[in-house]
């Protein structure tokens, strides 16, 4: 299947309103602003009332950024902030996988969520990515290959740990690049991901297990793959999407109503008068 035809499936989801619009500049301060939050967020003596500050700064910088996006990726965003923060709750209070310093859910993790998708987003309007999305979404997935296998092989005299963990997710990921129709999406997921991960381990906010609960695999901190945990969430989104699309076309308020139909003169016109 070539670029072009995996576009063409891809903006069969996209709206006739317009298309994102990217800025280099716009991926490199996101890039940026998650370590610098992180970093800030590791350095904290208490919770209150500073993680609250930071979450209050992400939801101002995600509504200021989401602008520039298309309305039907804006919604996508926001979306993704509701159910990211279901997964959330699962994985680090329930399922117990990993944990922040400071028990509970940062608040600034949720929208940070929506920021990973405002990333990609941006960089999959971006037109090189575009005329090139399949060999640019192939050299991401080669890098995340490369990763689980160094995850097993030799970064565990550096790190510690052998990551059997992150080769769960890897499937999903893999998946995702070579069938989905939202290639450039994942790509721009995975180096989105592998950014806020590494920052956020490296400083502390959060730890994964050496040990997972549950299915009992020895992790990396952070897991190779983890990026494939998106494909759970971006399922996730679009069946809410389409669900909501299924509401708009099934509600009173969401279907248009008919004309009446004209008013045939003849019919009067041509009618016997009384005699």
């Amino acid at each position: 299947m070539s670029d072009s035809e995996d576009r063409k499936i891809s903006s069969v989801s996209a709206v006739p309103a317009g298309q994102s619009r990217g800025s280099p500049w716009y991926l490199v301060a996101v890039l940026m602003y998650a370590p610098v939050i992180l970093f800030i967020d590791g350095r904290l003596a208490n919770a209150w009332p500073w993680e609250y500050v930071l979450g209050a700064l992400t939801l101002a910088l995600l509504a200021l950024w989401t602008t520039r996006l298309s309305p039907s990726d804006r919604t996508q965003v926001w979306i993704c902030v509701v159910v990211a923060t279901g997964w959330e709750y699962l994985g680090s209070q329930i399922w117990g996988g990993y944990r922040y310093r400071f028990g509970a859910i940062p608040t600034f993790v949720p929208f940070g969520h929506g920021l990973v998708y405002v990333f990609a987003f941006t960089l999959a309007a971006m037109p090189w990515v575009q005329r090139h999305e399949r060999r640019f979404a192939y050299v991401v997935l080669a890098l995340a290959w490369a990763w689980a296998i160094a995850g097993v092989t030799t970064l565990p005299a550096l790190t510690g740990r052998v990551d059997w963990h992150g080769w769960y997710w890897l499937p999903l990921f893999t998946l995702a690049i070579l069938f989905g129709p939202r290639k450039a999406l994942f790509a721009g997921i995975f180096i989105a991901v592998t950014d806020l991960e590494l920052a956020g381990t490296w400083f502390g906010a959060w730890t994964w297990l050496a040990n997972t609960p549950w299915v009992h695999v020895s992790s990396g901190n952070p897991p190779s793959a983890i990026a494939g945990g998106y494909a759970v969430i971006d399922g996730s989104v679009l069946l809410i999407v389409a669900f909501l699309a299924s509401l708009r076309t099934r509600w009173p308020f969401g279907r248009r109503e008919r004309p009446l139909p004209a008013y045939n003169a003849t019919k009067t016109t041509n009618r016997p008068s009384p005699t």
